[in-house]
């Protein structure tokens, strides 16, 4: 594990809440999401599924946890728009890669050298996002992914945050996993996979 994973959560929220007053519009939260919520959404990460590409990751909530999942520091993609956040990631994670532009771009980007991501861990308002936006991240996203890798999602919303018409226009299919009531707000959790790929569960 980094030995540079301590945080102190006050920072943290505050760093949210002025992040939250320069662009209101690129957050989805106005704190870090809470471990309950990082432990769900990283549950069905294995420390030999990396690497991992994390998009919108903040100050590095969902970071730790994949961390405490056994995840290799170094086997990290940690994209993040927000400079600032970007550079707090680079200080508390110095293993991983941090890149400083929008998920969108990960379909020009190559970070992992021509080697296939083993899942994708979402902190991304997807909601607030416009339909193209939404299309952009979740096509370079699969671009990313080996087949069988999956793309995680959390909400706030009561469904999932991917619509139908997208889901099917990309050949994906979502499957929610799991609620937290104790993060603030609540959130839903969901995996997101090539509909072509069928599960061990289901065969």
């Amino acid at each position: 594990m980094s030995r540079n994973v301590s945080v102190n959560p006050p920072l943290d929220i505050l760093l949210f809440l002025r992040a939250g007053l320069r662009k209101p519009r690129r957050l989805g939260a106005v704190a870090p999401s809470g471990r309950a919520l990082a432990k769900l959404i990283t549950s069905e990460i294995v420390a030999d599924k990396g690497p991992i590409i994390e998009l919108g990751a903040g100050t590095g909530a969902f970071t730790r946890a994949l961390l405490a999942r056994g995840v290799p520091e170094a086997q990290l993609v940690l994209v993040e728009a927000d400079p600032h956040f970007a550079r707090l990631l680079k200080n508390r994670f110095p293993a991983a890669r941090v890149l400083a532009v929008q998920a969108q771009r990960l379909r020009r980007l190559d970070p992992l050298q021509g080697h296939p991501a083993g899942a994708v861990i979402s902190g991304l308002p997807l909601l607030s996002m416009s339909r193209r936006a939404v299309l952009g991240v979740l096509s370079g996203a699969f671009l990313r992914l080996r087949r069988g890798g999956a793309f995680y999602q959390f909400t706030y919303g009561p469904r999932c945050p991917v619509s139908a018409t997208i889901l099917k226009r990309l050949g994906l299919r979502a499957k929610r996993i799991g609620w937290v009531v104790t993060n603030l707000p609540p959130a839903i959790v969901y995996r997101i996979e090539r509909a072509s790929v069928r599960t061990a569960r289901e065969a």
